[in-house]
């Protein structure tokens, strides 16, 4: 790993920030006391509820930590679009006997009092995810002792991320669960994204920054793969997702290695933009028409997936999940660091011995 990031982490593996509930105070302690880099998830959150997390966390563990914030959602979403679908999920609010949630419950996500919170209480790691920054906070952090890195899909966005001044970034290749971290949410190139060891090689020759690759892994061999193709350390969502010290409902993590759910693919369906789930019903019959609106769409659909899980109706929520999701394994998640390094270390040394032969 770099050397800013070195000191963060005794290992190369990094819990990836799942908003929604998955990731929690309890998993990133969990992580970061294993020897891994633990995250926070800002999102969904308000700023004094991702405080209280922080302060929980920092209960929990005095071993560096990261918190994941979204970057506000420019207003370009079609007003009359938004409204026919909210017409087409009418049915489900029905049968789920709640009501559809309000499509305008801000745009924001509360950034500026997040940013305000973490330069007054600064982390060691603060991440961006949906758009990149201005210099002027990329320098704040930095002035407050924080690292920084943006979520990029394609070598352009790495390269604007590196002109703003971001310490390192995390390389979300379209193998990944939940939500794809494009900068501009393109309807035009859906179906288009880059599979992470192409991003990867493609981004090392256009940036100099430091690397974290996302994106379907679950086996230390994996991350061994993506330190060989140039990243400095791997970020796992899904893997620690099934992990009992997660939030994820227990549906959701049931349904990682549930027979009924074979593959994933890349929706609209439940926010708007596209984002990576288990195949359910909701998704076969909302997914081809819902329109390129986030945040109006996850608004929408809030009451619904809660509903669905108040239910126990998995077929109704948004099961997040990355390509490799059926390699998932319940373990703790400090025991699952420490299975992943040896898996890691275990792949080196064969490498080495091949090498050598």
């Amino acid at each position: 790993m770099s050397p800013k990031l070195t000191d963060l982490c005794q290992y190369p593996i990094v819990q990836a920030p799942m908003a929604g509930g998955g990731s929690c105070p309890a998993l990133a302690a969990a992580v970061s006391e294993a020897g891994g880099l633990g995250f926070l998830a800002a999102g969904y959150k308000t700023a004094d509820g991702m405080y209280q997390e922080i302060k929980q966390l920092r209960g929990l563990t005095n071993q560096p930590f990261g918190v994941n914030v979204f970057m506000p959602q420019p207003e370009y979403a079609d007003a009359a679009a938004v409204s026919v679908y909210a017409s087409q999920l009418a049915g489900e609010a029905a049968w789920y006997e709640t009501q559809l949630g309000d499509p305008d419950s801000g745009r924001d996500d509360g950034y500026d009092a997040k940013l305000a919170v973490l330069l007054d209480e600064p982390v060691p790691v603060v991440t961006f995810t949906f758009g990149c920054p201005s210099r002027e906070v990329f320098d704040s952090l930095a002035r407050a002792g924080t690292l920084t890195a943006v979520t990029v899909t394609t070598p352009q966005e790495a390269e604007a991320a590196q002109q703003a001044g971001a310490d390192a970034l995390c390389v979300q290749g379209v193998e990944a669960g939940g939500h794809q971290g494009t900068h501009r949410d393109n309807p035009e190139t859906d179906g288009a994204g880059i599979g992470l060891l192409a991003l990867i090689a493609r981004i090392r020759e256009a940036v100099q920054l430091p690397i974290i690759a996302a994106g379907g892994l679950m086996r230390g061999a994996q991350l061994a793969a993506v330190l060989a193709a140039g990243a400095d350390a791997g970020q796992f969502g899904t893997a620690f997702l099934v992990c009992p010290e997660s939030g994820a409902h227990a549906l959701h993590k049931q349904a990682m290695t549930n027979p009924l759910f074979v593959r994933t693919e890349l929706t609209r369906a439940f926010s708007g933009r596209p984002a990576r789930g288990l195949v359910n019903r909701f998704m076969r019959e909302h997914g081809p028409y819902a329109p390129a609106a986030y945040p109006e769409v996850h608004h929408m659909t809030s009451t619904l997936r809660k509903a669905a899980a108040k239910a126990g109706d998995a077929q109704g929520m948004a099961l997040w999940a990355g390509q490799g999701h059926r390699l998932a394994r319940e373990l703790p998640a400090g025991q699952l660091v420490e299975v992943l390094a040896a898996e890691l270390a275990e792949a080196k040394d064969a490498l080495c011995s091949e090498g050598a032969a």
